[in-house]
Formats: structure tokens, sequence, C-alpha cells
């Protein structure tokens, strides 16, 4: 039986996946204790900003031999380091935690349209186990040992995609949106370098998780929908955000100023000039035009572990 806390009516999400009827085995639980109760696998899909609290709530209350899975599209970044939240969540819940992402739109999967993903587990039995309750003929699932680089992945494409909304949102077509992707997926590879050098696999990268993810995100993800309406209409993120995503939030614009945190706080801004010019336009007011500025950087001798 898989508990969850969403707002469900009957046998559907009316609100985040319209049209579509759940699984019977799929049961809404308001108390987020009584949905972790007795479960020996648990799957954790939640806004990156709220984690904490949602732990917090629920710490005690996990059975010693539970294992969990995040799904979630966010890292901690500060002049620190990065923390990922498999990490917070095995701190404070204190069980092993993999990582779950890949080019998933919900709507398509929900249709059973063909797609892959990645699963991110370190023990190779344990990975046996998350891929045989994930992996169906149309969710086709891919297990590699390097739990952080899934989550990396997951969290920076988002950046990406808000720079390619940008794009759109100017309409430069898809010459210039290309140019985009692959300098914003450079970017996160070389990110990965400075905050986690070799711990990060460079395969990872190849993976659904990674370049999939931000070629679908790019073109059919919310972070690229919110960012070319951000250009059309001059609204404000936040506002476009309540208008337009139904109570979700938006990860790229907060995965944008938390990587900006960390850059600048390294000085090493002039080595990302995307993710430094795609956070002065969402915090800085600078025109989507300011987009390309700094763009010419030699990503040749960048190399991974």
């Amino acid at each position: 039986m898989l508990h969850g806390l969403w707002g469900l009516t009957a046998s559907f999400n009316d609100r985040y996946l319209p049209g579509h009827k759940l699984p019977a085995n799929v049961v809404a639980v308001a108390d987020a204790v009584d949905a972790v109760k007795g479960a020996t696998h648990i799957v954790v899909v939640i806004p990156h900003q709220f984690i904490q609290h949602l732990l917090d709530t629920i710490h005690g209350h996990t059975m010693p031999s539970a294992r969990a899975i995040s799904l979630i599209k966010g890292i901690g970044i500060s002049n620190q380091g990065m923390t990922t939240m498999t990490q917070i969540i095995h701190r404070t819940l204190a069980i092993p935690v993999s990582s779950l992402s890949g080019a998933n739109i919900a709507n398509e999967i929900a249709e059973e349209k063909y797609c892959e993903t990645t699963i991110g587990c370190s023990e190779p039995d344990e990975a046996i186990v998350w891929r045989s309750l994930f992996n169906t003929p149309y969710f086709q699932v891919n297990c590699v040992s390097d739990v952080i680089g899934v989550e990396f992945c997951g969290a920076l494409k988002n950046v990406v995609a808000v720079g390619a909304g940008f794009i759109d949102g100017m309409g430069l077509g898809n010459n210039t949106k290309a140019a985009i992707i692959r300098i914003g997926f450079l970017e996160m590879r070389r990110l990965a370098m400075h905050i986690s050098g070799a711990r990060i696999q460079d395969s990872t990268f190849m993976e659904s998780c990674g370049i999939a993810d931000v070629i679908t995100t790019c073109y059919g993800g919310r972070n690229r929908r919110l960012a070319e309406e951000f250009v059309r209409t001059g609204k404000p993120m936040s506002q476009l955000e309540n208008e337009l995503l139904n109570g979700q939030k938006l990860q790229g614009y907060l995965t944008a100023g938390e990587v900006h945190s960390y850059i600048d706080g390294c000085g090493i801004t002039d080595h990302f000039p995307l993710f430094t010019n795609i956070y002065r336009i969402c915090y800085q007011n600078k025109p989507p035009s300011s987009i390309f500025e700094g763009l010419n950087v030699d990503f040749s001798q960048d190399r991974l572990g």
C-alpha cells in the first residue's frame, strides 16, 4: 500500500494531475506520522524548502530498518559547500537514502508514455529492490552508485531550464536555445567538479538524470514555462508561481539563488557566466538579453573523476 500526503478526491489528484485515475493502492493520509508508520520503504517527494519540517515531524516514527529514496529536485548550496536532500534525510532519520531523477514529466508518465529514469543507490542489493518497485514496461529504471550525482543533476537542470525559458520568451529560436542548453550542461559539470571533485561521476551526466533531463526540462517543464512568461509579461517570478502553478513551487528560481551564493562566495562567478546571468536576471532586474554576456568560456579542460 502506498500512503501519500496529497489532497486527493476519491481516486484522483485533481490539483496536480487532473484527468488521471490513481491506482487503488495509493491512499491519501493527512498525517505524515501515520503515512510512514510501519513502512519499510519511504519515498520522499516535497519541495526542498519544506524538507526539514517534514523530517522533524516524522523523526522517531520510522522503522529502524526502513529505507528511503528522495525524488526531490533541490540541493542546499552555500559558500561552505553543498548539502543534498539524501544527506539531510539521512542526518535526520538515520536510515539509508537513495535518489531518483530523470527525464520524467509527470503527465506523460501518467499517460504511460515510454521514458527512462535513474536511481542512485550505493548498496547494490538495495538498488535491486528500488528498481523492482519503480520499473515498468513504460518507466525504465537504470541504477548507478552515484547517489549525489543523480541529485545534483536533478537540481541544476532547473536552472538551465530557466535560461531556456528566457530564450523562448525573447522568441530567439532553437539554435539559440540549443546553445544555452549546451553551455548550461557544461556549467553543471563544472560546478560538480568545483563542489565535489571525484565524488560525482562524469558518467552520471550521460544518464537520464543528466543530459536527458536537461533536454526535456528545457522544452517541457514548468521552470521553462514560467521563465518564458517572466520575459513576456514582466511579472515577478513569485506572482507567476501563484498564478500558473496551482500550488506547486518553482525550484529553478530558488536553486539559481543558491548556486550564486556558492560561486560568488568562492569568487568564481566568471567561471559560470550563464548561471551568473540567470541569477542577475531573476534577482537583480537585469534584462533577459543580458543572458549572453561573457558566454565565450573554454570548457575543454574540465574533467570529473
